[in-house]
């Protein structure tokens, strides 16, 4: 595990092939915060408690690697919005977590390489980066048809076109998981939530098929009808099952971004060079232990 060229990570957990121990359980809730460890603890279903621990785990080891501070001094809080940010001052990176289907993804980079430079009358502006997996599979009873009716003010009318043009049932709901996934990418690092009228927000996709082992980034963006030449985006599958995307903003345009596959990680190497927040907490841990796995999505 190492940053990229440009600071980056792209980190896939597969959560489905993960049944911790106790033993894990003991070690991985001894690495995080009191105020996270009291917000897992609400969750009914474990694969929900199981998704956001690691979701957590990923966010410490990835500012452990891509900053100075140690392992028990990295800070977390959220904004109004309920994103996480790193709270310790000096320190420029940014991430972002999403998890559905069978995976936990993280995406960061440190913004240092390319943060807030003056020069002269001009600032160049703090990269920030969300990310987003889903899952291509539907499974709401109803004919693909009347989704995508009662779907039809969450894209623009050229993303419709684009969705319906694809020549099968798969290739539409592909296409539209696609869609999906890059508008949550972009709400998600913007912050506002999909409360906004998400037919403004309209991609333009150009190459059509993605693949494991190559990041497609010729998407683009148009917010108002308006191009937004700052924005970025990367496409990658990590499975023939689940899709990811990356959006960027303010990342300069001859950074390399083709080689920025999901690398998959395990338990093991999230927790590599902890040092713990928390006392072993057996209670809790076997509190946890029998929530049965139950379906929760």
């Amino acid at each position: 595990m190492s940053l990229r060229n440009g600071g980056h990570v792209r980190w896939a957990f597969d959560l489905a092939g993960w049944r911790p121990s106790l033993a894990d359980l003991l070690l991985a809730t001894s690495c995080i915060q009191p105020e996270e460890k009291n917000t897992l603890q609400r969750f009914v279903f474990r694969d929900d408690f199981n998704a956001s621990l690691i979701g957590r785990l990923m966010m410490r080891r990835f500012v452990q690697l891509a900053t100075d501070l140690a392992y028990d001094e990295i800070k977390f809080e959220r904004d109004s919005k309920g994103k996480p940010f790193l709270k310790n001052e000096g320190v420029a990176v940014d991430f972002n977590v999403s998890h559905q289907g069978r995976y936990a993804v993280l995406a960061g980079m440190a913004t240092s390489v390319t943060s807030n430079v003056t020069c002269a009358s001009t600032t160049k502006p703090t990269p920030k980066i969300g990310v987003d997996v889903m899952k291509i599979e539907y499974g709401g009873g109803k004919p693909l048809d009347e989704f995508f009716r009662l779907m039809t003010r969450n894209f623009s009318d050229d993303e419709w076109r684009y969705i319906r043009g694809r020549p099968d049932n798969n290739a539409q709901l592909e296409a539209f998981m696609r869609n999906w996934c890059l508008k949550e990418s972009y709400v998600k690092n913007v912050g506002v939530g999909i409360t906004v009228d998400l037919r403004k927000i309209s991609f333009r996709i150009q190459t059509e098929v993605l693949a494991r082992d190559r990041v497609v980034c010729d998407t683009t963006l148009r917010v108002n009808s308006e191009p937004m030449s700052n924005w970025r985006f990367e496409e990658s599958l990590i499975d023939r099952d689940h899709c990811v995307a990356v959006s960027l903003e303010n990342v300069p345009t001859d950074q390399d971004l083709c080689g920025n596959c999901f690398e998959l990680i395990d338990f093991k190497a999230l927790v590599e060079g902890h040092r713990p927040l928390l006392a072993i907490d057996e209670n809790y841990c076997e509190g946890i232990i029998s929530k049965e796995y139950k379906k929760s999505k």
